[in-house]
């Protein structure tokens, strides 16, 4: 582990751990958390959903799973995952674990052709955001789950049971749930960033990115312009974010727009300071010595969730479920919550993590309480048409 000297008071907090992404909001009563997790989507399924894939997993002792970088608790040393080893043995499955989502939609386009055809796309689990999620459950690309495979589901977080993509989550478990914000390189920044002005000032033209996830970045800019982006806006408002987003690509103070991948950049010193999620930046600065920090605007920040599915193709339906269900036990979630400093789904975590690290059981990014939950908003739900609309228009401003 670093020295924690050279970290911010609220980075030390999160950074104790042993164990080295992204129960949530413990005692924060009626502040109105279960419309702030609510999120894009419909539940309804498209009248023409795939035939659903023939479950083998009696024969088959396989599970395969598509997961986000930095996003599952690892031993660098024995470069294995240590839950997932625990898994393996007691469960006796082959558990194949991939870091291969970067961004949702390209995950969504090198799968979605065999979606529609019904073909094995070669996961059994998939772990995607809210609003993504909301759409592989509308056209009918997820498999219900058998709640009497999955017991420790009742361990979700009272303000997660019910969410407008799924309700009564019966096609999903959440896995993480996090904030968007600033990241930024603190030896080369040293007063920090804290207004959306701060991250484009002159003296970091060129060296900034900001994320390819639309709702996160459009969120931060329309937040800084005014914009209640939990209720429904207007198109001339989404529009004014994306000139805004624009002219900082054509002027040059924008870098890349990426996905996961900006880390990457953070690290080698391409980039200074980006628009990125809070565990990334606090698993950076971990194990970088204190290097890097994460705020939320003061304009406002973003608050998102990422989601377990089985897709309609996965012929391991059973052994997926015994993944998900494990990692509902608080015990393991606290575990994974220690390393990853996302907020974690699962009650009676924030218990088992006291015996981690007490400290660390006390982060207002991991147990965030109604102070926390006040400073960031989930975007509005949009319609199937303005999502395309404005989709395509965040796309073009980007160069895709």
């Amino acid at each position: 582990m670093p020295k924690k000297e050279e970290l911010a008071p609220e980075t030390r907090q999160l950074i104790r751990a042993q164990l080295s992404r992204r129960g949530l909001i413990a005692g924060i009563g009626g502040v109105g958390a279960a419309g702030l997790l609510a999120a894009c989507g419909t539940s309804s399924s498209s009248s023409s959903a795939p035939k659903v894939a023939a479950d083998l997993s009696s024969t088959e002792k396989i599970a395969r799973w598509a997961n986000w970088t930095l996003y599952l608790d690892y031993d660098s040393k024995t470069k294995v995952y240590p839950t997932l080893e625990a898994l393996k043995k007691s469960s006796g499955l082959d558990i194949s674990y991939k870091e291969d989502v970067d961004d949702n939609n390209s995950f969504y386009g090198k799968v979605s052709g065999q979606l529609k055809l019904g073909k094995d796309i070669g996961y059994d689990i998939v772990t995607l955001t809210d609003w993504m999620a909301g759409r592989w459950i509308r056209l009918g690309y997820t498999q219900e789950l058998d709640e009497a495979a999955v017991p420790n589901k009742k361990n979700i977080l009272s303000v997660l049971e019910n969410v407008g993509f799924d309700p009564g989550r019966k096609h999903t478990m959440t896995w993480q749930t996090g904030f968007a914000g600033f990241g930024w390189n603190k030896q080369l920044l040293p007063k920090g960033l804290r207004t959306v002005d701060d991250l484009f000032a002159p003296a970091n033209k060129g060296r900034i990115e900001v994320l390819s996830e639309m709702r996160d970045t459009m969120g931060i800019i329309m937040q800084y312009q005014g914009v209640d982006i939990s209720k429904t806006f207007t198109e001339a408002q989404f529009m004014n974010a994306v000139d805004f987003l624009q002219k900082q690509i054509s002027d040059g103070f924008i870098r890349q727009v990426k996905g996961n991948s900006y880390k990457e950049d953070l690290i080698s010193g391409d980039a200074i300071a980006v628009i990125g999620w809070s565990g990334d930046l606090f698993q950076l600065a971990s194990e970088n010595n204190g290097k890097f920090d994460f705020v939320v605007p003061e304009s406002g920040g973003t608050l998102w969730s990422d989601n377990m599915m089985i897709p309609s193709t996965s012929p391991h339906k059973k052994n997926a479920e015994t993944v998900m269900n494990y990692y509902y036990d608080p015990a393991v979630a606290a575990q994974v919550a220690a390393y990853v400093n996302y907020v974690c789904p699962v009650q009676g975590a924030q218990a088992e993590m006291e015996k981690i690290d007490p400290v660390l059981a006390k982060s207002p990014y991991i147990f965030p309480d109604a102070v926390a939950l006040s400073k960031v908003k989930v975007f509005a739900e949009l319609t199937p048409a303005d999502e395309t609309k404005y989709q395509a228009a965040f796309q073009k401003a980007i160069g895709n």
